[in-house]
Formats: structure tokens, C-alpha cells, sequence
């Protein structure tokens, strides 16, 4: 197992390194900075951010964004998820609901949001309604895949409704939970810097890389998009910690057994 590992991150590191050359061979070339700048260049850049007091609150005010909009979707998607699980029409009502968000362009959204809101506000929003359906789905798939015999024992040791849910069908529920908070915080990152590049709210990733696009600076630009990468892989990182935990605490339990 551990040389399967090992042998996965050599490739990716491999993969990396082709891909940089590449990028180098392209921008030698190409020999025009403003169209595609060296790896170097782009690297350079994007570590001048640290130094930098604005890169630091345009970061902060993404992060908080970003914050705010998965703790709203995680919220109403754990509640309207697993009433809808558990409550058929509730169910109907919610997926004509979902049908139509799913459909309607990220861009759409973004700028009836703009008509709507404060332009600090429309990136929560939009994000809002991107996450939330990969959630919520998440929690439906999880809910119809229960082991219903598992709950027919709950109830015959006489466990009542909030019993079950707190002790049977949560916690059945965790990995698709942690699958979908994972989906929904992937996709905020992405919504929230697409809408602070329409929006240009005073500070934010997006903002910055407009602000950075406006003056032909294209390396500003794709150091402000590794910034996104960084913080999106952040996230992944977060949640593998998170299901590494779990897995040494089911493992742990076991153990005791």
C-alpha cells in the first residue's frame, strides 16, 4: 500500500515537472509576456503576495466569502436534505427547486445577484446556489442507500424519531456528507472568485485579478490563479485530514470490540 502511494506521487511529481517544461518551452517561443509568461515570472509573482498587506485582505475577504457561503449550504443542505430524505412530497416540492438551478448558468446568477445584492453579498449568494444542490443531492443518495433494517431494530428497541436520526441515520449518512461538503466547497472557491471578477468588490482574489487583467498584466493574473488553486487544494487537504480521522477512529473502535 505504502509503495503504491509512493509510486502515485512520483507520477504526479513527474506530471508537474512535464507540464512546467512545457509551459516554458511554449513562453520561450512564444517570447511575449503579456500572452503567456514564464513559469518563473508566474512564480515570482504570486510569492510577492505575501509581502504584500492588499494580497493578504483580498485573500482574507475571499476566505471569508467563501466561509460564510459553505457554512449557509451546509446548514440548508443538511436540513432540507434529510427532510427531503425522509419526506416525500417535501421531496417533490424540492427537486423542481433543484432542476432549475442546476440548469441556470453560474453566470446568470451571477448577474441577477449583482441586480439584487450588495456587491460584497453576491458572491455568498451565488455560491450559495452552486454548493448547495451538490450537497443536498449528496444527502438524498445517502438517505435512499440506508439500511432500513437497521432502523426497523432502532425502532423495535424503542428509539423515537430524533433518537434515530441522531444515533442511526446521521451518522450512516457521514461519508456522503463529507463527499458533498467536500463537492460544495470545491465549487464555492470557484464561484465566489468568478463572482468577485464581475462584481470587483473593493477586495478579493477575483478582484485583484480583474484589477490585474484591466492593466495587461498577465502574470499578476495567473499568480492570483495558483492563489485559487492554493486555497481550493487547502480545502482537499482539510477534508483527506478529515477522513483519515474518521478512519482511525472506526479502526480505533474496532479494536475495542
Amino acid at each position: 500500500m505504502k509503495h503504491s502511494t509512493w509510486r502515485n506521487s512520483l507520477i504526479s511529481l513527474i506530471t508537474v515537472v512535464i507540464l512546467l517544461v512545457i509551459w516554458q518551452i511554449a513562453s520561450v517561443i512564444m517570447d511575449a509576456q503579456i500572452i503567456l509568461p514564464r513559469p518563473l515570472v508566474v512564480l515570482q509573482e504570486f510569492f510577492s503576495f505575501f509581502a504584500s498587506p492588499d494580497s493578504w485582505l483580498a485573500i482574507g475577504a475571499t476566505v471569508l466569502r467563501s466561509l460564510r457561503s459553505f457554512a449557509i449550504i451546509m446548514a440548508a443542505g443538511l436540513v432540507l436534505g434529510i427532510a427531503a430524505g425522509q419526506n416525500t412530497a417535501f421531496g417533490a416540492v424540492m427537486k423542481p427547486i433543484l432542476s432549475v438551478i442546476r440548469a441556470t448558468p453560474v453566470l446568470a446568477i451571477i448577474l441577477l445577484a449583482f441586480l439584487w445584492f450588495k456587491t460584497g453579498t453576491v458572491p455568498v449568494f451565488s455560491a450559495f446556489l452552486m454548493g448547495f444542490p451538490v450537497l443536498y443531492q449528496n444527502l438524498i443518495m445517502g438517505l435512499s442507500k440506508r439500511d432500513t433494517k437497521l432502523l426497523e431494530m432502532g425502532r423495535a428497541y424503542g428509539l423515537d424519531g430524533r433518537q434515530l436520526l441522531r444515533y442511526i441515520t446521521i451518522p450512516s449518512l457521514l461519508p456522503f456528507i463529507l463527499a458533498g461538503a467536500r463537492g460544495a466547497l470545491g465549487m464555492t472557491w470557484k464561484v465566489v472568485i468568478a463572482a468577485e471578477v464581475l462584481t470587483v468588490p473593493r477586495y478579493g482574489v477575483g478582484s485583484s485579478m480583474q484589477y490585474a487583467q484591466m492593466n495587461l498584466e498577465t502574470a499578476t493574473v495567473m499568480g492570483w490563479t495558483i492563489t485559487a488553486i492554493v486555497l481550493t487544494a487547502c480545502g482537499d487537504l482539510l477534508f483527506d485530514a478529515i477522513d483519515a480521522a474518521l478512519g482511525m477512529g472506526m479502526r480505533s473502535r474496532r479494536s475495542r470490540l
